[in-house]
């Protein structure tokens, strides 16, 4: 798929002055940015899509665990006391 991108002259010059940075082309410069860009957009849309998952199961069951539960568990993390995740409750 053939597209054409217009950039202003600013942008342009960046890109064009990177390739000798990086040994790279201005061509794959610019690739690999919209690829970058699409595959943050798209983990976004997964963590916003699994955000509201959880809220409907919320509202649903009334089942939750609470900020302080949660801050609980995660200082455990990495310490030789690393507790297991604590169970849901309404």
């Amino acid at each position: 798929m053939a597209t054409s991108l217009k950039i202003d002259d600013a942008l342009k010059s960046r890109v064009q002055h990177l390739p000798s940075q990086r040994r790279r082309s201005s061509h794959w410069i610019m690739l690999e940015a919209i690829r970058q860009y699409v595959e943050r957009e798209e983990a976004r849309e997964g963590f916003r899509q699994e955000a509201l998952a959880a809220w409907a199961a919320y509202q649903e069951t009334g089942r939750h665990v609470t900020g302080q539960e949660a801050r609980a568990w995660l200082n455990t993390w990495g310490t030789d006391e690393e507790k297991a995740a604590p169970e849901c409750h309404k």
